[in-house]
């Protein structure tokens, strides 16, 4: 049996800062409490080689787009449930 590979469900971008929506599944999965979502957030930068890095610290200067993909993850997930339930 090949094993699912857990894509995103939604990126919400702001700079450089990303709220990536997941998608888990628990027990077999078959039930609808058998899924959940979970939020991860991100920095990328440039570090000095040129090369692209992810990062989970943060400047004071970041949080205000920090707020902004939270907030806009949230709202997804929560009209995201809505519209599954009905």
């Amino acid at each position: 049996m090949l094993e699912e590979k857990n894509n995103p469900v939604k990126k919400f971008t702001a700079g450089g800062i990303h709220a990536t929506i997941w998608r888990n599944r628990f027990g077999d999965g078959t039930n609808a409490q058998d899924i959940s979502s979970s939020i991860s957030l991100t920095k990328s930068y440039i570090d000095k080689d040129g090369k692209w890095q992810n990062s989970s610290s943060y400047y004071s200067g970041d949080l205000p787009k920090i707020i902004i993909v939270l907030k806009k993850a949230y709202e997804f997930m929560v009209l995201k449930k809505d519209t599954d339930t009905n």
